[in-house]
Formats: C-alpha cells, sequence, structure tokens
C-alpha cells in the first residue's frame, strides 16, 4: 500500500478547486432537489389536515375557507413542487456531469503529460496493458463517482438532516 492512498479524496478534491463554482452550483442544485423530492409527505399531511380540520385546516387559515377549493390549492401547490423538483433533478444532473466531464478532461491532461516526462526504462518493466488501465478505466471511475456518487452523498446528507431536523421540530 503506497502512501498516497489514504489522501485520494484530498487530491480529487484539489483536482475540483478550479471548478469550485461549478461544485456549489451542483451541490446547491442537488440540495434543492432533495427537499422538494421530501415534500410530499408533508403534502399528504396537509391533505388529511384539510379532510379532517375543514375551514380550520392550515391552508384554510390562509384564507381558503370551502374543502374544495383548499384541495384544489394543494393540488397546485403539489403540481409546482413536482415540476420545481424534477427541474432541479435535471439541473444536478447537468451540472454534475458537466463538473465530471471536466475534472476527468484535467485528470486524463495531466496523466499524459506526465507519461511523456517518464524515462524510457521505466516502460521496460511496465505493460502497455497495465498503463492503458491506469490512464482509461481509473480515470473513467474516478467521472462516474463525481458523476453520480458525490451527487448520491449530498442527496443522502440532506435527507438525514432535513428528516432530522423535522423530527426535532
Amino acid at each position: 500500500m503506497s502512501d498516497s492512498k489514504p489522501y485520494a479524496l484530498w487530491r480529487l478534491l484539489a483536482y475540483m478547486k478550479p471548478h469550485r463554482r461549478e461544485v456549489i452550483k451542483a451541490t446547491i442544485a442537488s440540495v434543492t432537489n432533495k427537499i422538494f423530492d421530501l415534500a410530499p409527505p408533508a403534502l399528504i399531511g396537509t391533505a388529511v389536515d384539510i379532510m379532517v380540520r375543514g375551514e380550520d385546516s392550515f391552508i384554510g387559515e390562509l384564507g381558503f375557507e370551502n374543502t374544495r377549493t383548499q384541495l384544489w390549492v394543494l393540488a397546485g401547490i403539489t403540481l409546482i413542487i413536482w415540476i420545481l423538483e424534477s427541474v432541479f433533478e435535471y439541473i444536478a444532473n447537468v451540472y454534475w456531469r458537466n463538473l465530471a466531464q471536466s475534472v476527468e478532461h484535467d485528470l486524463r491532461v495531466e496523466a499524459y503529460a506526465h507519461v511523456q516526462e517518464l524515462e524510457l526504462a521505466y516502460f521496460e518493466d511496465r505493460s502497455t496493458g497495465g498503463l492503458m488501465a491506469i490512464l482509461n478505466d481509473d480515470i473513467n471511475q474516478l467521472e462516474r463517482f463525481l458523476d453520480n456518487g458525490a451527487h448520491y452523498l449530498i442527496i443522502v446528507a440532506t435527507t438525514i438532516v432535513v428528516i432530522g431536523g423535522l423530527f426535532m421540530v
């Protein structure tokens, strides 16, 4: 095991520093997507509230006294939340994909430059397939992690924080 393995994540984060703005935008889109994705249970609770409390429900207190009108308002809110959740999911996927492609490109350029600077003796002891696997497959794995894994890690963290916060409230 080499000494650099425990620091692989920190090295990946260092490659992402020039893309800080894109990371922030992708993270915000992922968090917003997950918040809208977690809204349906609250909407179901509001529907139950409307049916049980009638004009004294949360939406009734906003000025919509008729139960049917309250349900139509709730349906509109549900539609808006569904649209926003879909839009932010698309935006998050695009941002993470673009970020992953940019970081992958940077890694490939640096790896190629490094290989070009190596002495010929280095290549005598190594197989071409092993070098190609590192230059191709390993960088592809990092790209897949940034494209999917980072997004899902943020979604899981957001879920824990939002639901944990709601349980505390």
